[in-house]
């Protein structure tokens, strides 16, 4: 994800399968968004949980998917975000019909 600045937190814990990173997008010194990746191994399986929060350097975490893979991870959470966007769209469309004077 190249639109974000990131640091990698490191593991203090000697043989440990779990690695994490906090990605930051930011506009002058305003948090636009806040992306976490974790990287975990379970014996021969690999999983990356990621999550993110949006404006605000102490905003709440959004949602979060896990996957196999970093992309399949960060697809599916675009996914969820998507399909919540169309939802709530469809939902405020209804109720501005709702409000609407009929002739």
């Amino acid at each position: 994800m190249p639109g974000y600045t990131w640091t990698v937190h490191r593991n203090m814990l000697k043989n440990s399968k779990y690695l994490s990173a906090t990605g930051v997008q930011s506009s002058g010194f305003n948090r636009l968004s806040t992306l976490q990746v974790v990287k975990r191994e379970k014996g021969d399986t690999v999983e990356y949980e990621v999550k993110s929060s949006g404006f605000g350097a102490s905003a709440p975490w959004l949602s979060d998917y896990t996957d196999k893979t970093l992309a399949r991870s960060l697809r599916g959470l675009q996914d969820y975000y998507d399909t919540m966007a169309s939802t709530y769209s469809n939902h405020a469309i209804s109720l501005q019909r709702g409000r609407e004077i009929k002739d």
